[in-house]
């Protein structure tokens, strides 16, 4: 008989990065590299378990922005594009390293197997389109589907305007319901943060529950009984879950946890900057930037060191299996722990960054894999359960309420208001002041042209205001692209509020916009109006 659950929590994410205007965009790649090394490996898992009769249940948060470019028929065939040059070097790849050491030559077969494999999956299996593969796992019951707020915009820096949390939520809603023909029953606030007062909105939109990082449980008000193996309920019904510290460090942290086992693979030794410039530049990008390709034929070795041993794929299968099994063990040992001193199950809920799982840890889909195997097989005290479903067994849960939290660095705001990037709020709260008007002072029954600008308007500031470009300008990365898109979104927005005041709206302009910035095709500006 089990005697606590454990609820394992995928965040997937990316910002919206969509440029028609150039075929080879750089930051498109983001987009390309997860889904070759996350999403259809994850896929993967998902369908081996179901052919073998393994049930299980597991939660998974598709962001807005991700729905949005994984539907979206320009990037689907440019991802092809992409996958078909893979498919073409890795051939390449196995045709030059015969000449190689052996392990080096298993390498690039393993990649030629997995790129041929992700091409079969991606169009043939899904018709390019992988929200049907997330959409039929919780069909079959084993996935419990969750939305992010709409444009995974920083809900507590964004709440000035209460109008725009609103929005932010109910546009996820709307927007999940229409992929998923249901109503989501929970949802991952961008950056785990809350603000207090943001659930009523999530109670409004029908969500039943969010999640808050591990202080954000233990210094609500009053103290949880259970700390953070238990649910809070918050003033407005919504439950909060919080993170469970111990099992999520085990899997993210490079230097502690499972990542950085010295026989995984080594992520930042790729041959896109270590063959020969004339041979690799077919596959990197056209203007000679050297670029990751995913191929990476070296494991981790060892600690601070430049020397790196090739890699062994079924070395790194075998830790994977034992890692898992260690992971299994410690959170047997925490429940047991655990039951004794509760008056009702515990759950252990552990949240992750589903781009952890392939992309930077490539060993973490296999993982997964066998965790949830020998959950399923060889134990009897972990039962996987998700929060939805902990929730219609144990409805009757504590009142508190969560303080102001993030998962972010020291667990509060300061990734995404410091120096680097304070400088874009009184942007982003004028916008939003000047939407809310634009929404109130208009009925509905201005004419088709007026109406498509205000939705455009919408879209706009839904762009500027993804958590995604404060957090690059914070870490360093691609700092002039965030730059850049955050002045391109409200420029565009200030344009559009200009001419919809005057009623002088240049069509053909907002015809590019629209073709451009086309996330949301059905949105409705009167998302913004105060209610």
């Amino acid at each position: 008989m089990e005697k606590g659950y454990l609820s394992l929590v995928l965040h997937a994410h990316l910002p919206f990065v969509r440029h028609p205007e150039d075929e080879n965009f750089l930051e498109e790649k983001w987009l390309y590299e997860a889904i070759t090394e996350t999403y259809i490996p994850l896929i993967w898992v998902f369908e081996n378990l179901l052919n073998d009769g393994v049930k299980f249940r597991l939660t998974i948060s598709l962001s807005p922005p991700l729905i949005a470019m994984l539907t979206d028929s320009l990037l689907q065939q440019r991802y092809l594009k992409h996958l078909n040059k893979l498919r073409e070097l890795a051939a390449r790849e196995v045709s030059r390293t015969k000449k190689e050491q052996h392990e080096v030559h298993q390498c690039a077969l393993m990649y030629q197997n997995m790129f041929e494999k992700a091409y079969k999956t991606f169009h043939y299996d899904y018709q390019d389109n992988l929200v049907q593969a997330f959409k039929k796992f919780q069909d079959h019951g084993v996935l419990e589907v969750i939305t992010c707020a709409g444009t995974h915009g920083y809900l507590p820096l964004l709440g000035i305007h209460r109008e725009t949390v609103r929005a932010q939520i109910n546009l996820a809603v709307d927007y999940y319901r229409e992929y998923f023909g249901k109503n989501p029953e929970g949802m991952w606030l961008p950056e785990c943060a809350y603000n207090p007062g943001d659930d009523k909105f999530l109670k409004e939109a029908g969500i039943k529950y969010f999640f808050v990082d591990t202080h954000g449980l233990l210094f609500s008000t009053p103290r949880p009984k259970y700390g953070i193996y238990a649910p809070v309920i918050c003033p407005s019904g919504t439950a909060a879950f919080g993170r469970d510290m111990e099992s999520s460090k085990q899997v993210w942290s490079a230097n502690e946890g499972y990542p950085g086992d010295f026989d995984y693979r080594e992520f930042y030794r790729d041959i896109g900057y270590d063959l020969d410039y004339d041979y690799i530049k077919p596959y990197i990008h056209p203007d000679g930037i050297r670029t990751d390709t995913g191929l990476k034929y070296y494991r981790i070795t060892g600690k601070n060191t430049d020397y790196k041993q090739p890699y062994i794929p079924h070395h790194a299968r075998e830790k994977a299996a034992i890692h898992a099994g260690n992971f299994m063990f410690n959170r047997e040992r925490q429940i047991e722990y655990l039951s004794r001193h509760m008056d009702r199950p515990p759950i252990v809920v552990s949240p992750y960054d589903a781009e952890l799982f392939g992309h930077w840890w490539f060993e973490g889909p296999m993982w997964l894999e066998f965790l949830i195997r020998k959950i399923t097989f060889d134990q009897n005290i972990i039962e996987l359960k998700t929060p939805g479903d902990y929730l219609e067994e144990i409805p009757n849960n504590q009142p508190s309420q969560p303080p102001m939290t993030s998962w972010g660095y020291k667990g509060y705001n300061e990734v995404w208001l410091e120096g680097s990037n304070d400088w874009i709020y009184r942007h982003l709260h004028n916008c939003a002041e000047r939407m809310i008007e634009l929404a109130n002072n208009n009925s509905g029954g201005e004419p088709e042209l007026i109406r498509r600008a205000l939705n455009q308007a919408a879209r706009e500031i839904f762009l500027a205001q993804a958590s995604d470009w404060a957090f690059i300008m914070k870490t360093g990365t691609m700092v002039d692209y965030a730059r850049k898109r955050t002045t391109d979104h409200v420029s565009r927005f200030t344009k559009l509020y200009k001419e919809i005041k005057e009623r002088t709206v240049d069509e053909s302009w907002l015809k590019k916009l629209e073709d451009t910035d086309n996330i949301f095709p059905k949105i409705n500006y009167e998302i913004y109006k105060t209610v």
